[in-house]
């Protein structure tokens, strides 16, 4: 099947974007049916602010008490009562 370059409008920015031929012959390997909705600058923007968290800023952390060792870690989850927590030394020695 032979893909032929499109202009398409960016639904964030509203920019013109090229979905060139080589793209649409990726998305069709991957078995996408729908066209990209974004730009690729607007992609690339969206990428990073869901790659934080979607809100922008850095994780929250939580204290603890490593289970294993004693020291204090910082975890990005709140501990639950009864449930151990590891450092990120010993959490890595537990997965070998």
């Amino acid at each position: 099947m032979g893909y032929v370059d499109k202009t398409l409008q960016c639904a964030e920015c509203g920019a013109d974007f090229t979905f060139d031929a080589s793209e649409q012959e990726f998305y069709a390997s991957k078995g996408f049916t729908n066209e990209p909705k974004r730009c690729p600058a607007c992609r690339q923007s969206r990428r990073q602010r869901d790659s934080r968290g979607g809100a922008g800023g850095p994780r929250e952390m939580h204290t603890a008490i490593c289970a294993s060792c004693g020291k204090e870690a910082q975890v990005p989850f709140e501990p639950r009562e009864g449930r151990p927590v590891y450092c990120s030394d010993c959490y890595a020695q537990s997965k070998r």
